[in-house]
C-alpha cells in the first residue's frame, strides 16, 4: 500500500536560474526544444532524431520526428500558458515505449527574477504510474543524464544566446 510520503518521493523537482527574460526562457524551452534536447541520446525511434517538437496549445502533441521521417509520440501538452508556464503528459514507460494508458506529468514554470533572468522550476510528477519500475524511474529522472543534466545544457544555450 502506498502512502502520502511515498507519493511525495515520487516527484522529481528540478530549478535552475538562467540568463534570459522569460519570454526567451519559454519559447527556447518549447519552441526550440531540439537546440538543448540530448537527441542523439534521447530518442525512442529506430532512425537518428532529426527533431523535437512541442505543438504550442493545449492539446498538442510533444513528439520525435526521426531522420526517415516517422513521428514517435512522447505525450501531450495538457496546459500552455505562454510565456510562464507548460504543463506536458509524459507517456513513455520504462522501456522507454509510448504508452498511451501510462501518464506523468512534467509542469514546468517560468519566473522572471528581472528583466535578463529567469527561474525556471520544473516538477515530473505522477511517477507512480510506474509501479514497481517507480523508484527506478525517478532515480533516473532525477540523474544528470535525465532532467539535471538537460536544464544544465538549457542554460548553456540560453547563456550563448544571451552573449549573441
Amino acid at each position: 500500500m502506498s502512502t502520502l510520503s511515498d507519493a511525495a518521493e515520487l516527484v522529481v523537482r528540478k530549478s535552475i536560474t538562467v540568463a534570459a527574460p522569460v519570454a526567451l526562457a519559454f519559447e527556447v524551452f518549447t519552441g526550440d526544444i531540439g537546440s538543448w534536447w540530448p537527441m542523439a541520446s534521447h530518442h525512442i525511434g529506430e532512425a537518428d532524431c532529426a527533431a523535437v517538437v512541442i505543438e504550442p496549445r493545449a492539446g498538442g502533441r510533444w513528439y520525435e520526428r526521426g531522420i526517415d521521417g516517422v513521428e514517435c509520440v512522447w505525450g501531450q501538452v495538457l496546459l500552455w500558458e505562454a510565456p510562464r508556464r507548460v504543463v506536458l503528459v509524459w507517456q513513455l514507460s520504462a522501456q522507454w515505449q509510448f504508452d498511451p494508458t501510462l501518464r506523468t506529468e512534467v509542469d514546468v514554470r517560468f519566473i522572471a527574477i528581472d528583466d535578463r533572468t529567469t527561474r525556471v522550476e520544473l516538477e515530473h510528477r505522477g511517477l507512480a504510474a510506474y509501479g514497481a519500475d517507480a523508484m527506478a524511474m525517478r532515480d533516473t529522472f532525477s540523474s544528470p543524464n535525465g532532467w539535471t543534466g538537460m536544464l544544465d545544457h538549457y542554460a548553456q544555450v540560453l547563456a550563448g544566446r544571451a552573449l549573441g
